[in-house]
């Protein structure tokens, strides 16, 4: 379905039992909704699982411009008073990790349990932005699109399971580019490192060990700060919850509290 907020449009999908706990999944930078493939089949049957493209990426809004994490925040409070849901729990990778973290901090009573996967509260340089910002400008998302896939998958699973890898190189590779740009100055200037530790939620923080983008010791750093914080590192390069799409899946509902599996 498309949800209108005011002069923004998202493209969001709903699964699951209407009267169940609700679960937002967020995308990272440079894919869609249809990332969460390898969780739907458990958590639909269990969670009211609502899926969106963040704005810049699939069928959202394109947005241009410059904005911050906050408006990536307040894009997830829209599409819940929409769906006239008051609470949920919130699952985001990467880019979306960030919202959630936002999301936790200043939206503390939207928010019921936090999962926080392969993410960081400062994503690298602007040195590092701006080059990416750049060969994009330059030659469009294929300029970038193989040397991100060998980050995002260690190559052991690139040999090992070409379709699931070529799948999100689809959606890397059809990512509008001036979204993506706008997102790639967004995620530019995240830095929740001094605030991160005010959240209270209950949180899980998945890291990848194989993670060059966002390495474990910087999903360690998150648990650290957070009050009993679950951390936990799943032998994966960025995109964990492809990559050990069981594993992953497993941990999220331990910490949904689903006790029938």
């Amino acid at each position: 379905m498309i949800i209108e907020l005011g002069d923004d449009r998202f493209n969001v999908q709903v699964d699951g039992p209407a009267g169940a706990p609700a679960i937002v999944l967020s995308n990272s930078l440079g894919t869609t909704l249809a990332m969460w493939e390898p969780q739907m089949s458990e958590l639909a049957s269990r969670f009211r699982v609502v899926r969106y493209d963040q704005r810049g990426h699939g069928a959202s809004t394109n947005a241009r411009g410059d904005y911050g994490v906050d408006t990536l925040g307040r894009d997830v409070l829209g599409i819940l008073d929409a769906l006239r849901i008051r609470r949920a729990s919130f699952c985001g990778i990467s880019m979306g990790g960030a919202t959630g973290m936002w999301l936790a901090l200043n939206a503390r009573d939207r928010i019921e349990k936090l999962a926080l996967a392969n993410t960081a509260t400062k994503f690298g340089t602007p040195e590092r932005w701006n080059a990416r910002i750049d060969a994009v400008a330059r030659g469009g998302m294929a300029a970038i699109a193989d040397s991100v896939i060998e980050i995002w998958f260690t190559a052991d699973f690139r040999a090992r399971e070409p379709e699931p890898v070529a799948r999100v190189r689809t959606l890397l590779v059809d990512s509008p580019v001036e979204g993506y740009l706008a997102a790639c100055r967004a995620v530019r200037g995240i830095d929740l490192t001094a605030e991160v530790g005010h959240i209270t939620h209950p949180t899980l923080v998945i890291a990848g060990r194989h993670d060059a983008s966002t390495p474990p010791a910087q999903g360690r750093a998150i648990a650290e700060r957070i009050v009993r914080a679950r951390f936990v590192e799943l032998p994966t390069a960025h995109i964990s919850n492809v990559e050990a799409a069981a594993a992953f899946t497993d941990e999220l509902l331990d910490l949904l509290g689903d006790d029938d599996r």
